[in-house]
């Protein structure tokens, strides 16, 4: 029962900044790193042990005097292009920048191309025979009398 009655102690992260600036931005840095391990979150809001690491590599790194851009670029070097949110357009990302305008482009001439297909079948009228025409002729003259020959309340017999 003791051991379960004990509360939940949760890994915070506390770091000595020199100044405003150096708190600034590692804010900046934890706010646009991404998780490796969460993938949807950033280092800041990530409670991974993976993202712990991280924000205390860009703490020191910041803390030898390294810029905002050396501390990405290290983080891309050890954990690739994934963790930033806009990974640059390289080979291996040009199908992730140029894939939706190109489904966007063939979708669209997809519709284009169906839309203006001409759907005119014609059919060339071909000469009766003389028996079809016979016949065509008794089908007219016995629809006309059906049509003439009525009943009293107007309904055809």
């Amino acid at each position: 029962m003791a051991t379960s009655a004990t509360p939940a102690v949760a890994a915070i992260d506390i770091f000595e900044f020199k100044d405003a600036q150096q708190e600034k931005d590692f804010r900046e840095l934890t706010m646009t790193l991404r998780c490796p391990k969460c993938q949807n979150n950033n280092i800041a809001d990530s409670n991974a042990e993976l993202s712990q690491d991280m924000r205390a590599k860009a703490f020191d790194l910041l803390n030898e005097g390294k810029s905002k851009q050396d501390v990405v670029d290290y983080m891309i070097a050890r954990y690739g292009n994934f963790v930033t949110y806009n990974p640059p357009i390289m080979a291996s990302t040009i199908i992730l920048w140029a894939g939706p305008l190109l489904f966007i482009v063939i979708g669209f001439t997809v519709l284009v191309v169906r839309s203006r297909k001409t759907t005119d079948v014609r059919v060339e009228a071909s000469p009766l025979e003389d028996d079809e025409q016979e016949r065509l002729k008794a089908l007219m003259k016995e629809m006309e009398q059906q049509e003439t020959v009525t009943r009293e309340d107007g309904k055809v017999k």
